[in-house]
This record gives structure tokens, sequence and C-alpha cells, in this order.
């Protein structure tokens, strides 16, 4: 990769030889498109062809919009104050997450909340994309972040000349399909593990017991009172923050009472929980806790939502899910084997995630240096 900035440094330097010019982006703008919402009153508007984006749809990493979740009927766009972005423009969002910019992949029209640019002969897209992806834009707004057109049209960028901007997109775009590929390989993996994961339970001939026979289900309770510390406190979501005393500290499975129903945590150090998410108190000279975790990852605890809205389990619907258990030797040996997948699909610091985390690291130092350049008139 070293060469490969030594070469951008050298095409700086021989078609830029004082530097590169700073624009604001409204310079390298041909048309600037606002967007809307259509009524939800009117059924007419909704549910036809016309990809409708909002920022939700800018969240996942891919450099372009294929497809949205919510479209729109023409009706929608004449009646409402929307518009049509034509492909190859780029979105980007002015609230919740400002700056977060992507390409439009097909012709698509968008919300309030976002921008759409059409970009004239000076700007490649996908060359201003990775570049907004350097940037951190200070939003106002205590609940929602927000930028306005104008302070998104006054941002400077750097406009070299194309060679320079299509050789850096080319070395990126390299990079970024380099880790898709790993990211892809890790999914086949974890989906490998959860396959195996599942089949050794379901091979098990083994009694299967209520889970209240042998661990007792305990409700969480508020910190709000508690003073600062290094205890974790958690709620169904994880950790929220820390404080100066524990609810339990031995071993223990987390289960959320109240919103993601799957969320499972495993633990083994001093926590506090709140009362969106359960602690249970194990006998382990029945079941090894970490068996108990590794097995409740496969029961589907969202299937059992006892409630219309926020997803919520009870304590007497999970008392009588049905627990396998074998002998403590064969805990003990799937534990082992599982402890090893999941090291392999999910630790920071070996297998995949860890290369993985490596080359992401390496992939946005390099974008960063790829992206500096030397600015014309400056010292």
């Amino acid at each position: 990769m070293v060469e490969v900035t030594n070469y951008i440094d050298r095409l700086v330097a021989e078609l830029c030889p004082d530097g590169v010019e700073y624009r604001p982006l409204s310079d390298v703008v041909e048309k600037n498109y606002g967007g809307g919402t259509p009524s939800k009153a009117k059924e007419e508007y909704w549910g036809g062809d016309i990809p409708w984006a909002s920022v939700g749809d800018l969240s996942n990493d891919l450099m372009e919009v294929l497809d949205t979740r919510s479209k729109i009927t023409p009706a929608g766009v004449s009646g409402s104050s929307t518009n049509v972005v034509p492909a190859g423009a780029v979105i980007v969002a002015i609230k919740i997450a400002p700056g977060k910019m992507k390409i439009a992949g097909v012709d698509l029209a968008i919300n309030q909340d976002i921008r759409g640019l059409v970009l004239n002969d000076l700007m490649n897209a996908r060359f201003l994309t990775y570049y907004f992806r350097t940037l951190r834009f200070a939003g106002h707004g205590t609940i929602v972040k927000s930028i306005t057109n104008k302070r998104l049209m006054d941002t400077e960028v750097p406009v070299p000349p194309m060679e320079i901007q299509e050789a850096i997109v080319e070395i990126l775009d390299k990079f970024t399909n380099l880790e898709a590929e790993l990211e892809a390989e890790l999914e086949a993996r974890t989906l490998q593990y959860e396959y195996y994961r599942d089949s050794l339970f379901e091979a098990l001939d083994c009694p299967r017991v209520p889970l209240d026979s042998f661990a007792k289900i305990k409700n969480g309770k508020t910190y709000k009172d508690f003073g600062a510390g290094n205890i974790p406190v958690y709620g169904s979501g994880g950790i929220m923050t820390y404080v100066d005393r524990s609810s339990y500290d031995k071993p223990t499975v987390l289960i959320p009472r109240k919103g993601s129903l799957g969320n499972l945590f495993y633990l083994e150090e001093p926590f506090w929980n709140v009362d969106t998410i359960f602690y249970t108190e194990i006998d382990e000279e029945q079941v090894i806790p970490k068996f108990l975790y590794y097995f409740l990852k496969t029961a589907h605890l969202e299937d059992l939502n006892t409630a219309g809205g926020v997803p919520s389990l009870t304590q007497k619907v999970l008392n009588k899910v049905l627990i396998p258990v074998p002998s403590l030797a064969e805990q003990q040996r799937i534990v082992d084997i599982l402890d090893r997948f999941d090291t392999l699909t999910s630790s920071l610091s070996e297998g995949l995630p860890a290369e993985l985390a490596a080359r992401r690291s390496q992939y946005e130092y390099y974008r960063d240096q790829l992206l500096s350049f030397p600015r014309k008139g400056g010292n």
C-alpha cells in the first residue's frame, strides 16, 4: 500500500505542483434537490415502483443505494415536496446522520432529511463519497442532529484533476472489495457455526427439564441513586453505564424481559441489571451456566413474546422452557467446542473478526492518507 500512496503522491506532484485546490461543495454541484414525505393518509401515494429514500436507507456500508424500504407512486411524487434524484447523483443526509453520503444507484425520490446532488464535470461521485467518509459533521440539535443545506454547500472539498480522482477511486474500490470478501466469509462461517451449534443440542439424548428446576429468574432494578463505579449496568440492549455496586457476582445468563428478546449475555463478573432484563441464579451442580447460555441461543426466545407492542417475556413463560441436561462432563465438552467456534467467529483478537478489524483499520488509515492533499496556496 505504501507503493500506492507514493504513486498518488507522484501523480499529485506532477499534475498539481502548486497543490490541490479546495472549493465549496456548491462549486461542484450542478443541481441540488430537496425532499419531502407524501401524505401517509393517501393510500394512492404509497406502494408504487419509485424508491423513496430516508436516512435509514443510508445506514449500510455500500456505496450505492439500489433499493429502499418504502416506495411511492407518481402521484406521491407530484402530490408532495419530494423530488426524484437521477441515478448517478449523490444523496447526503442533513438530519439524523449529517454528512452520510451515498450514490443513487437508480432514480429515486428522497425525504426531507436528505439532499440530492447532481455533480458537474469537476467531481467524480465515488471520489466525493469516499471523501465524505473522512469528514465529521457537528450537527445542531439536542435530540435530532442536523445541518443546514447552506452548511453542506459551504463544506470545502478537494478538487484534484479527474485523473487523480479516478486513480484514488480505483484503489479504494479494491480495498472495499477485499473487505466485502472477508465479511462474506465471516458471515458464511457464522452460519456454519450456528448450524453446528444447533446440531450439537439436537443430537443430545438426555432428559429435558423446565428451566425453573435448576435456575431462579431474578428481576432487575433501577440504578439511578447509585454512584459512578466500574460495575457495568445491563439493559436488554447491553451495557448502559457503570455504577459502584452489583446485583450478582456469579456466572449467569442475562435474558431480556423487554425489547430484543434474543439478545442474551453470559457474564462471570459482577454486574447490575435494570428491569428490562432478567438474570439467572443457576444450580451449577446440575447445569453449567455457559451451557445454558449456548442452548438458549438456539431456543428462539423471540417466539415466546407475550406482548402486542414492545416484545416481552415473562418469568412464567421462561420457567417452562425445556432445557436438555446431559452429564456435567458432556455439558463441558459442548461448551469447549462452542467456545472455540465462538472465538473464530466473534473474537476481535483472533480469527476472521480480528483480520477484518485489522483490514478495516488499515483501509481507513490509507483512505484518509489518499484523500489528504497539499492545499493550493497553503504553506
